[in-house]
């Protein structure tokens, strides 16, 4: 009954009133729950973009603009959204009172749910680690997975789900060896990071809250024991480094740096699934780019950029103002939200030419927004990227004449795009083999 509760006043109501107002019309409604948008956003993006930088909601504001979700993202005058915050006051006081005590990345102390201090703390730390020098020892790792996976699917079918294979066995790997993560415990990570990616949205079904609910738990059980083990028997790998760094100077107590330690893992798998997925079905519909790129593989850190505009891996964002602000001509009162839409800002014609055309060669794609911005600008961001770029241009140069096999599905989820499956035709591998000691500087 509990639990029931908790979905009701989370999602169960928030469902059936944005389920009515998407038929009247709101945006952010139908931004959420019209499944002509969410099966094609485009049409979306150019109908309200029509409608000004700030566009009035049932709950507060929307924007689709880059100029204004630059200043957003970058203001001292709102701050992130927490679980339930937003919430009407009675609603949020059954909210306090059926929750559980998992983590979640929109609850303290994810570093996605608190400002500073606290976030300058916690992101202190954690940058004390990931040091560009560590990133760029991981991009080896990368490289060699990455070739490791690709071998062993020359030895097996033809067609293949390539997220199954492929795009979600790079990064468990990657993330699995920062957080030291035993290979025999990697098939969980991936199933609680399919269970929990809806964890990020609102208004979920019951079936799928519950399953949410599983896959948090499931994770919050495993992490709690697998920084039991890290601290009894630390290794060479960032967690431990984490651990130590967390007991000397910035002291993170235990909920804190599990918290930390949570959103590590998923946003670095999750976010790095649908970089794989977006790209390589946008470089297989669109052939006239992947020639570009063979023929100058210069572009593949471009390619990423582009990829990571035009099919935002994270949709999605969201502040609350924390007094009354003007925005853009408009008045944001204190405790509205404004819904930032980083897909749409992302192909905003002020800013990109031609904005919904896949350009690899795009001179000013690194504009995009797809990493979020100033204090809350994405930690992993530079190993996304090389992850991003390492990957795909690995699985093009391996298999030259791989080709789709079917349409394949989105995933059920509205913050985070990516594909859920996606075949593909692999063809005959390259019979030129990659020098396994020598990371390719393109």
């Amino acid at each position: 009954m509990k639990q029931w509760l908790h979905w009701l006043v989370m999602h169960g109501v928030i469902r059936t009133v944005a389920r009515g107002a998407a038929r009247r019309g709101d945006p952010q409604a139908r931004m959420a729950f019209d499944p002509a948008v969410r099966a094609d956003p485009v049409p979306f993006f150019n109908e309200m973009r029509d409608r000004g930088p700030m566009i009035p909601t049932r709950v507060g504001f929307l924007t689709l603009d880059h100029a204004v979700a630059h200043e957003l993202l970058r203001s001292d005058d709102f701050r992130v959204i927490i679980l339930g915050g937003n919430l009407p006051k009675p609603l949020q006081w059954v909210e306090r009172r059926t929750r559980d005590d998992l983590l979640h990345p929109l609850r303290p102390p994810s570093l996605l749910a608190v400002e500073p201090p606290a976030h300058t703390r916690y992101r202190k730390t954690v940058s004390s680690v990931f040091t560009t020098r560590a990133v760029a020892a991981l991009r080896d790792r990368v490289e060699d997975s990455a070739i490791e996976l690709l071998d062993g699917l020359s030895e097996g079918p033809r067609v293949v789900d390539i997220v199954e294979r492929y795009c979600s066995q790079l990064p468990v790997a990657v993330i699995g060896d920062i957080l030291g993560v035993p290979d025999a415990d990697r098939p969980r990570i991936l199933e609680f990071g399919e269970l929990a990616a809806p964890s990020l949205d609102v208004g979920l079904s019951w079936s799928q809250y519950q399953r949410v609910q599983k896959g948090l738990a499931g994770f919050n059980e495993w992490l709690s024991a697998h920084l039991r083990h890290l601290r009894e028997d630390p290794g060479d790998d960032l967690m431990s480094q984490l651990i130590a760094a967390s007991e000397d100077g910035e002291h993170l107590d235990e909920p804190e740096l599990q918290g930390i330690a949570g959103l590590v893992l998923a946003a670095g798998f999750e976010t790095t699934v649908n970089l794989l997925g977006n790209g390589i079905r946008l470089l297989l519909n669109s052939p006239d780019q992947l020639v570009r790129l063979r023929e100058d593989p210069s572009l593949w850190p471009s390619a990423v950029e582009e990829i990571l505009r035009l099919e935002s891996p994270v949709q999605l964002s969201a502040r609350i103002a924390l007094r009354d602000t003007v925005v853009a001509g408009a008045t944001v009162r204190a405790g509205e939200m404004v819904a930032i839409y980083l897909a749409a800002a992302n192909r905003d014609p002020a800013v990109f030419d031609d904005p919904h055309r896949f350009d690899v060669g795009r001179p000013n794609a690194g504009k995009h927004l797809a990493f979020s911005g100033g204090r809350h600008f994405c930690l992993g961001a530079a190993l996304a990227r090389a992850e991003g770029e390492v990957g795909l241009r690995r699985f093009f140069t391996h298999f030259p004449e791989v080709q789709l096999a079917g349409l394949g599905s989105r995933r059920d989820t509205r913050v985070l795009r990516g594909w859920a499956e996606l075949p593909v035709s692999l063809g005959s591998p390259s019979s030129e083999r990659p020098n396994r000691h020598f990371a390719e500087k393109v």
